[in-house]
Parts: C-alpha cells; sequence; structure tokens
C-alpha cells in the first residue's frame, strides 16, 4: 500500500536528503511544495485532496482544509505546537493529530538566558558604540540584583527558571497547573498570581503554550502593570501577546525593553515599528535553533507519521 505525504515543515523540507531512503522503503511519496514560512489555508486547499500524512510546521489546518482531504489520516507536527490545526475538526474526521513535545525546552531556555544577559551586561548596544568609534561607559546590572518572572511553568518555563537559578535571581512563576513541591525546593520559586509577577518582576519571560485561554495573555493591561525599568521577553508563541499594545507600552516607556523570537504575523512586516526600537531585541522564529535538537525531531517526526500510518496499512488488510 502506498502512501502520498504532504512535507510543509521547512526545517523538515531542507534535510530530505537524509531521508529519501527511509520513504522509499515504507512506500511512501512526498509532495513538497515551496513553503516561506508556513502555508495558509488557501495554499494547503491547493494541495491536500489527495494526501495521506502530513510532516507539518505551523499551516493553517482549519476545517475546510481538513474536510477536504478525505485520505488524511495523520498530521505529525515538527515540534510541539499545534495551536494552528483544528483539533475538534480533525478527531471528527478521524485524524490524528501527532508532535514532539518537549523538542526545544533547552534551546528556547538559553535563548532567554541569552537575552536577559544581553540586556543585563548591554552587550549589543555597547559593541554598537564600539564599532561606531566610541569609548564610553554604559550602566549595567547583575543578574543576581534582579526577579525574573516567568509566566508558564511548563517544560520550558522549567528549564528557563532552573538557569535563572544559577544567576541567584529571585524567581516568580505563575501556572495555571500545580507545581510540583520538588521542583519549588529545588529552585527556591515563589508561585504567585500575574498581577504580583507583573508588579515585582526585572524580566518577565513568556513560555506558555497558545490555546484559547492564553490568547493576548499580555496586553495593555499587564503592560502598564510591569515595572518601567522591566524587560519583557517572548520566545515561545507570537499571539500570547497583543502586539500593538507592546509597541505602545514600549512607545509610552512603560517598560524599558523587549526581547522577541515570535510574532502575530510571521515574518515580521517590514513596516512594524519593531524593528526600529533601539530597546527591543528581534529573531526571525530562530530560538529553536539547534542542529543536535533538529535531528532528533526530524527522526520523531518521521516516527510519528509512519506509526499512525502503519496503523492504516494494517485496518486495510
Amino acid at each position: 500500500m502506498k502512501f502520498k505525504v504532504l512535507i510543509t515543515a521547512p526545517y523538515m523540507q531542507r534535510e530530505l536528503e537524509n531521508y529519501g531512503e527511509v520513504f522509499r522503503k515504507h512506500n511512501v511519496e512526498i509532495v513538497v511544495p515551496e513553503v516561506k514560512e508556513r502555508l495558509s489555508e488557501a495554499e494547503l486547499l491547493r494541495v491536500i485532496g489527495d494526501i495521506d500524512g502530513v510532516i507539518a510546521g505551523d499551516d493553517q489546518f482549519t476545517a475546510r482544509v481538513l474536510e477536504s482531504a478525505p485520505r488524511l489520516k495523520v498530521l505529525s507536527k515538527w515540534g510541539t505546537g499545534t495551536d494552528s490545526f483544528d483539533k475538534a475538526a480533525a478527531g471528527r474526521l478521524g485524524i490524528a493529530i501527532r508532535n514532539t513535545p518537549g523538542a526545544f525546552n533547552e534551546p528556547v531556555a538559553d535563548q532567554v538566558l541569552g537575552y536577559m544577559l544581553a540586556f543585563a551586561r548591554q552587550i549589543p548596544w555597547i559593541d554598537r558604540r564600539m564599532k561606531d568609534g566610541e569609548w564610553s561607559k554604559i550602566p549595567c546590572f547583575s543578574l543576581a540584583q534582579r526577579t525574573l518572572g516567568v509566566i508558564g511553568v511548563g517544560d520550558t518555563g522549567k528549564a528557563v527558571i532552573r538557569r535563572a537559578q544559577a544567576f541567584q535571581m529571585r524567581l516568580l512563576g505563575n501556572d495555571v497547573k500545580e507545581m510540583p513541591a520538588g521542583f519549588i525546593r529545588e529552585t527556591g520559586i515563589e508561585m504567585v498570581d500575574k498581577e504580583v509577577l507583573l508588579r515585582e518582576s526585572d524580566f518577565v519571560s513568556l513560555n506558555c503554550d497558545l490555546n484559547p485561554t492564553s490568547y493576548h495573555i499580555m496586553g495593555r493591561h499587564e503592560f502598564e502593570r510591569m515595572k518601567e525599568i522591566a524587560y519583557f521577553i517572548n520566545a515561545a508563541r507570537g499571539p500570547l501577546v497583543d502586539e500593538p499594545a507592546l509597541i505602545e507600552a514600549l512607545q509610552k516607556g512603560c517598560l524599558r525593553g523587549a526581547a522577541l523570537d515570535v510574532f502575530e504575523d510571521e515574518p515580521l512586516p517590514q513596516g512594524s515599528p519593531l524593528r526600529t526600537m533601539t530597546n527591543v531585541l528581534l529573531s526571525p522564529h530562530n530560538a529553536n535553533s539547534s542542529p543536535e535538537h533538529w535531528k532528533r525531531i526530524h527522526e520523531s517526526t518521521i516516527a510519528n507519521l509512519m506509526d499512525e500510518l502503519r496503523k492504516e496499512r494494517a485496518a486495510v488488510g
């Protein structure tokens, strides 16, 4: 039995020559469309009709797309986030959704700490002045003198907390789930409500999942509650943040700076004010960058795909 698989995950597309034999072994024909960042509903509708499985990125697998794919059996997500998939429609249509939980906890946590150190030690700004010919001192501070607040203390949030612990920071957390007592003892984290976290933190790191309850979890109200000397970091999901509200807060001086790896609209539009703000650090959804982690995700994503397709093969005899 032959299967036709659509590969829309950009990271997977780049490595297909290394996995061609795996697909041939399992009698899988692959379809590789051009993808800049992700496929829209309209783009998926043009290619999904005869597809049995997908190795997907952050594509818009809406109910309309899924209903237009009568053969589709599995969406195998490259990575963790499946917020762009209509899970209710997939369940109704018998389409399995598989992902790789905890795929990038470590590199994302490294990115968050990198942002914090850049702000604390003013590394990008000192470098820029030196290269412009200046020799001038810039006031800096130690992380040990500051408080980190993490909204979303899941696997990635915990990795951020453990790194910050090594810098002797005061640690605050906010999560809908109760934290294990062992983790609290290990790290000394104080679990508080979001208002307290925003009011007392010098750095606020957003590390929660995107779902209907967390959409725009950071908006005008939240930014107004932060210290004027505080920094905001988002390396989770763009729509967690009301981006115009963040821009307004930065313009008004409601917070000292921000670091963003993800955005509501990706790629970030050329006209975004964020691109010209000197107190904002930007990266192009790159916090997962780690060849070692990528390799593991390639392999587990293919394994998840084939696991579901084998079930289909067994069912039809």
